[in-house]
């Protein structure tokens, strides 16, 4: 069940739901519009020439940070990793959608590739896939409105929360935008 503006007020106010600064104005119909934070991250194209999912990609990306005056400049088929400036959270009966907005979709800009489920447990700034699909540089401004999250609640309480010490949770709490940890996956296959 997706929940509504009304009872996305009442989950806030039970705990059940968080979000982090809220303000009511960015409250949808039954969605949350959130923001976007001023630090990117890039492929550093002078010290990677191919991703290796099985090698840590830390070093081959380089932040950039945001400003008002001095946005980033998103480029044609160009990928940046990007934060919401929210944090956002759920109990263990609840989930959240990350969707983009129709508005920044008209202008070519994709926010996430696969990255659109927040598990139940989790809370966590948002991590955002960037991608323009435009033909065009699209600028983009921290502090701007740049995702919806929608709100889900589920059958009945999960069993194991996002962070549970079985599911070895590699984004639980995240504060800020990461490069990929698709490398530990690999260290753990090789384990066994």
């Amino acid at each position: 069940m997706i929940l509504s503006d009304r009872t996305i007020k009442k989950r806030l106010q039970t705990g059940e739901i968080k979000i982090d600064p809220f303000f009511e104005e960015q409250l949808q119909p039954s969605s949350y519009d959130v923001t976007l934070d001023k630090d990117f991250l890039v492929f550093d194209t002078t010290k990677t020439q191919i991703i290796d999912p099985r090698k840590n990609i830390t070093q081959a990306m380089r932040k950039v940070i945001s400003t008002e005056e001095d946005p980033f400049i998103l480029h044609p088929n160009e990928f940046a990793l990007a934060a919401t400036q929210e944090i956002v959270g759920v109990d263990g009966k609840h989930l959240v959608v990350l969707n983009g907005k129709s508005s920044l979709g008209r202008l070519g800009l994709l926010i996430h590739a696969t990255a659109g489920f927040i598990d139940p447990g989790n809370e966590l700034r948002i991590t955002l896939e960037l991608f323009n699909v435009a033909t065009v540089p699209i600028l983009l401004y921290p502090g701007m409105k740049i995702a919806q999250v929608v709100f889900e609640e589920i059958s009945e309480h999960c069993e194991r929360q996002y962070g549970h010490p079985d599911l070895k949770s590699k984004y639980y709490k995240d504060q800020g935008v990461k490069a990929s940890f698709m490398h530990e996956n690999f260290i753990e296959n090789n384990d066994n």
